[in-house]
């Protein structure tokens, strides 16, 4: 741009607009002003408004940091997109349909198992397989959070789930290629395949939904209750309308595997959406949704020298800069465009800044990781190993089946209501979740004693299982809704992961304290006979 000389009026016109911003800050930023000089050369004048000054790092200039101020071009922000039809909702949904739907599959055909290791303790023995691998795998993932990508490692949860379910339905329930010890240890390790698939992809999509509005972490554990509906009312209606028990859970699992397909289809193309992109972009860069928040790289910055700046005028030297610049002789000032962006080096972190983000996080939402832990742990303890263990001469095998299928739709409605906008403190979450402590007990007496159990009429283990499903729902899903908001949005998603640590780890000793308790009370016959005095290994 050409220099003017120091008597030309609209160079006075710059430098008193110059003198303000450096001064004041506080004047519109208006339109640029073309005026022309008597050569006919072009001026362009500017003024600001509330924006804010910057300190320029002075260090490569050789002059003190106080001495430099740097006014930005805020970015306009692009505007936040709407989930129309509720069409993200419902896919995160079906993700939490997708991540329990396999385990759910494996243990609900309770009568099915019963009829072919008769005489074992198959379902605790599921039950614990899944946990121990499930609380190593969501660890696992916790640690991996900064270095894999999250569509990788849900990608690897999906077809760890699927494979297992595949190879028992073929090759186990419809052709029987294996011997009963074969097929229990298969059995086994085809839960333990599925654990550490859909926990990879369970403990990474709370991270995910962390990073979405507070809705979408309660989409998905409604959705993780939808899936033990959907997968109870399939083994009631498949027994209903066929007789045949093979048939019957041969198109039992063949529906389990088309809805998994479906989740997975609808999760690659969700995550390409614009809506999903906005809030996982925003959380990652760490915007904590202040306006005006510059985005490097784009617009210009206007820099004024007040170092040079004297009482009877204006004697400045622009700074040499890389870029594009438009210098305004002696003034001090001058116009820079295409600003480069940063330079960023993508390295993992080390050890210990990962233990310090944990750290950090867990100190924040520590009281909403012991509510969850506990809501589960007693919950386990219970559901599904003693459930299934409960008997009626009436109903015979049909009661365990009628009374998970209460609990899963119980805790399909403590899930909905855990959408209600009420912002629980930590300690009070705490608190109600350790009253839940009281169901043991009355489960315990639904069976025990064996000859004659205190409550013997089916309708009492029904009712216990109603309030055990809607408060573990409720309980089970809230602190995991709220944890999320209680950090910064770039720690949200290791906030979910966080949290999915302590839903495992209640999860695993609860599973474990069921199995105990069971193989102690078995050789007193504590529960049914037909399970009596076995253990682990009887299935071999």
């Amino acid at each position: 741009m050409h220099r003017e000389t120091p008597s030309c009026p609209e160079r006075v016109d710059w430098d008193q607009r110059g003198i303000r911003m450096g001064s004041v800050g506080a004047e519109g930023r208006k339109e640029a002003t073309p005026a022309l000089t008597p050569e006919g050369n072009v001026v362009m004048s500017f003024s600001f408004e509330s924006y804010q000054l910057e300190e320029e790092d002075s260090q490569t200039k050789d002059v003190p940091d106080k001495g430099v101020l740097t006014f930005t071009e805020p970015a306009f922000e692009v505007p936040e997109p709407q989930d129309h039809y509720h069409g993200i909702y419902f896919a995160m949904l079906l993700a939490g349909v997708g991540f329990l739907l396999p385990y759910n599959s494996f243990i609900t055909d309770v009568d099915y198992l019963h009829h072919k290791f008769k005489g074992t303790s198959i379902v605790f023995d599921m039950s614990l397989t899944y946990i121990l691998v499930a609380l190593v795998a969501v660890i696992l993932n916790n640690a991996l959070v900064e270095m894999l990508s999250l569509h990788t490692r849900i990608t690897v949860g999906y077809l760890f789930a699927l494979g297992p379910l595949l190879f028992v339905s073929i090759c186990d329930v419809w052709l029987e290629q294996f011997t009963k010890k074969q097929a229990y240890a298969i059995n086994l390790v085809a839960v333990g395949v599925v654990a550490f698939g859909c926990t990879v992809q369970q403990s990474s999509f709370y991270g995910y939904t962390g990073m979405l509005p507070k809705r979408y972490t309660q989409g998905v554990m409604t959705g993780e209750s939808t899936a033990g509906v959907i997968i109870s009312l399939s083994r009631i209606f498949t027994k209903l309308l066929i007789s045949d028990e093979k048939k019957n859970t041969i198109i039992f699992f063949f529906i389990s595997i088309s809805i998994e397909l479906m989740c997975f289809i609808l999760h690659l193309l969700v995550r390409r959406t614009r809506f999903v992109h906005y809030f996982t972009s925003r959380a990652k860069r760490g915007l904590a949704e202040v306006k005006g928040h510059t985005d490097p790289g784009t617009g210009y910055r206007v820099h004024h020298d007040v170092i040079t700046e004297e009482d009877n005028g204006l004697i400045g030297v622009s700074p040499t800069e890389a870029g594009t610049e438009a210098e305004f002789a002696g003034s001090g000032t001058y116009v820079r465009f295409d600003v480069p962006k940063p330079k960023i080096k993508r390295s993992w972190p080390s050890i210990r800044d990962m233990i310090l983000h944990r750290y950090i996080v867990s100190r924040v939402i520590w009281t909403y990781m012991l509510s969850i832990a506990v809501t589960y742990f007693i919950t386990l303890c219970l559901f599904p190993g003693l459930e299934s263990e409960i008997r009626n001469h009436t109903l015979g095998e049909w009661l365990p089946i009628l009374i998970m299928a209460i609990f899963n739709m119980s805790d399909f409605v403590g899930k909905i209501l855990a959408a209600l906008p009420y912002d629980w403190n930590g300690s009070r979450l705490l608190l109600f979740s350790c009253i839940r402590v009281v169901f043991i007990p009355l489960f315990v007496m639904c069976v025990y004693p064996t000859s004659k159990p205190a409550f013997t009429h089916p309708a009492w283990p029904c009712v216990f299982s109603l309030l055990m499903g809607i408060s573990n729902g409720y309980f089970g899903s809230v602190p995991m809704i709220q944890a999320a908001g209680k950090v910064i949005p770039e720690q949200r998603e290791l906030a979910g992961n966080t949290m999915t640590v302590s839903y495992m780890t209640g999860l695993m000793l609860g599973s474990a304290v069921a199995y105990f308790a069971y193989n102690l009370t078995s050789h007193s016959s504590c529960f049914n006979s037909d399970s009596a005095n076995n253990s682990f290994t009887s299935g071999y």
